[in-house]
């Protein structure tokens, strides 16, 4: 079985030749960056052969440190990119960045109160029709605007979206996390919408294996199916170790067959965002 994380973040240091944005600065999960080799070796040590690279969102509106590591190592890693809603070269910057050799599609952030304006005040409406258009797929983070995103699939059916971390949201921890569940479970009828289960043991207070966590997962398993979950650790936010991550699906989960973990684990991300499988 392949394993593949969904998301993972790299970056390099806040320096005067290659700066963050103001103010940024402790936003950073960790106070020493995580550079693509040291997450080789964490990978390596996890069993885990893949993963998607997300620009973090403390270095500002930039792909370049992590396109440059998935050329340096493309059986191992491909980007879901960066790009500014309210830049107004962004349209025309959208297609070629989303050719760019590496790159498999965009992720879009909407949890702040600031970006779930975007949701509404038209920043965004450019973003589906051209993603949809382009057969670009969107990686998207918005919690507190569910029902926007239902109509977004609805309009583009052939617009391929993810919702990051089953639409959980910090610092909300057990039953109070998964309150927002049905409206994360009414996505389920588009067949154009998927799930990441990522970062999934951060919304727990108890140890592993994080026995709370089962019955939802059960419910979303049973809503998306396990062509439509993707498996992500989110590795330099989380406090639980990699392999308690992997394997409280692997070897936690009871419902899950061999097959349901295939996909979850790995296969399943490749064939959504066309990451061909031969190439690992």
């Amino acid at each position: 079985m392949m394993i593949v994380d969904s998301q993972v973040h790299i970056w390099a240091a806040d320096t005067p030749e290659r700066p963050w944005p103001a103010g940024e600065a402790a936003r950073a999960h960790q106070p020493t960056p995580l550079t693509a080799e040291v997450l080789l070796e964490k990978m390596d040590a996890a069993g885990v052969a893949r993963a998607i690279l997300v620009p973090p969102s403390w270095e500002g509106d930039r792909n370049d440190l992590v396109l440059a590591a998935a050329h340096r190592y493309p059986k191992r890693f491909a980007v879901m990119g960066r790009l500014s809603l309210e830049a107004p070269e962004s349209r025309q910057e959208f297609l070629p960045l989303t050719r760019t050799d590496g790159m498999l599609g965009l992720r879009f952030i909407f949890h702040t109160e600031k970006q779930q304006k975007f949701l509404t005040n038209g920043a965004a409406d450019w973003l589906w029709p051209a993603a949809a258009a382009a057969g670009v797929p969107l990686m998207v983070h918005p919690p507190h605007s569910l029902p926007l995103i239902d109509a977004v699939a609805a309009r583009y059916p052939n617009l391929r979206l993810i919702i990051d971390h089953l639409g959980l949201v910090r610092p909300k921890l057990d039953h109070e996390a998964f309150a927002h569940l049905p409206g994360l479970l009414a996505l389920a009828k588009h067949p154009n919408i998927a799930v990441k289960a990522s970062a999934v043991t951060d919304y727990s207070s108890e140890p592993y294996p994080f026995p709370i966590l089962h019955g939802y997962l059960r419910q979303v398993f049973d809503a998306f199916g396990p062509k439509r979950i993707f498996w992500g650790s989110d590795i330099s936010r989380v406090r639980h170790p990699y392999r308690q991550m992997i394997t409280l699906f692997t070897e936690e989960l009871a419902w899950l067959g061999d097959e349901d973990k295939a996909w979850i684990m790995g296969r399943g991300l490749c064939e959504w965002l066309e990451w061909p499988v031969s190439a690992a």
